[in-house]
């Protein structure tokens, strides 16, 4: 029956940085992904950005037969009739942007549709999880979260200490999102969210993806599928069934220099572990459970055998997050 109910539904990954290849692709359309919010960068400038986008452009020409962009909610609904994996762009840090207000739009243009305003760091926008200040959005960070309302850009928080990601939800018209994390009751990690950010986040409208990424989850590398999916029920009873999705952060198939890369950028010439620990210097143990994208129909069954109801399940596993985007990706009226 979960097999049955997998096949059928519109399955939305909120997050992942993977080493892409045709290889990853046929396992997302295997694992029965509609769409994945794919990192396009995490430190780059404005022009290697661009560089990116080419290099995705490409892709969609190469492997046709497998995925294709996804510019509006009703491309991950066409995606699904074609049995294609819808992809859509984001950054995970406002580094593209570099000083240029302008850019918001040029690259909202360039369809990419997700912004976090910061990764770990203080950013020109906002501050990262990682400081040990948090004076908050700044004054180009509110004319960002302007900027982005207004051409249609998500707002993205997940990596923003909780002052910042507090205010980001005051401060924006339209509700944000938390693409990739937990809760910190659940694992106490520097990049997970306090129940007030949540609460909040539900108030305002906005969507948390949880995270499947092992330094985020109870357990780490040895979290059960039952223990993600608790989670992922305690969390409903907070912040209600329509707030939440997924955003698995995977990264698969990535060499050790990316994680360098994520962590240290052109910043840092020591190494930044990040969570404050010297045991998070190399990638960790997959799961079990989710070893890669072919492994979505084990959430589908793992969500079943906790409780959730058909059209629950079906909200987590895609439905909010394609609801979320036919309201958030465009212009403002």
């Amino acid at each position: 029956m979960a097999a049955r109910l997998h096949d059928e539904l519109v399955v939305v990954d909120g997050l992942q940085y993977s080493n892409w290849n045709r290889k990853l692709f046929e396992q997302m359309r295997s694992g029965g992904l509609t769409a994945v919010h794919a990192t396009l960068v995490y430190w780059e400038s404005a022009r290697e950005t661009i560089a990116v986008i080419g290099q995705w452009l490409q892709r969609f020409v190469d492997h046709a037969d497998l995925i294709r962009p996804v510019r509006s909610a009703e491309d991950i609904l066409a995606a699904k009739r074609e049995g294609r994996v819808g992809v859509l762009f984001g950054f995970q840090n406002c580094s593209p942007i570099e000083d240029d207000i302008g850019l918001i739009e040029v690259f909202r243009r360039l369809d990419v549709l997700v912004m976090q305003l910061s990764y770990n760091n203080q950013s020109p926008l906002a501050t990262g999880c990682y400081e040990t200040n948090d004076p908050g959005i700044t004054r180009f960070g509110r004319q960002a979260i302007r900027e982005m309302n207004r051409v249609g850009m998500i707002i993205d928080m997940s990596h923003s200490a909780e002052r910042s990601t507090l205010e980001a939800i005051e401060i924006s018209q339209r509700p944000i999102v938390i693409s990739h994390a937990n809760p910190t009751w659940f694992r106490d990690a520097l990049r997970n969210k306090s129940d007030a950010v949540l609460t909040a986040l539900a108030r305002s409208g906005g969507l948390l993806g949880f995270s499947t990424y092992p330094f985020h989850l109870k357990n780490g590398p040895d979290c059960t599928l039952d223990e993600f999916c608790t989670m992922i029920a305690r969390t409903v009873d907070t912040m209600g069934i329509d707030q939440v999705g997924l955003g698995t952060d995977l990264c698969l198939d990535q060499p050790y220099s990316v994680l360098h890369w994520m962590r240290n950028g052109r910043w840092a010439r020591d190494t930044d572990y990040g969570e404050g620990s010297a045991n998070n210097a190399q990638w960790p143990k997959p799961l079990a459970w989710l070893p890669d994208a072919s492994g979505y129909p084990n959430i589908t069954q793992g969500l079943a055998a906790r409780g959730f109801s058909r059209d629950e399940i079906s909200k987590i596993m895609g439905q909010n997050w394609l609801a979320f985007l036919e309201r958030s990706i465009g212009p403002e009226a």
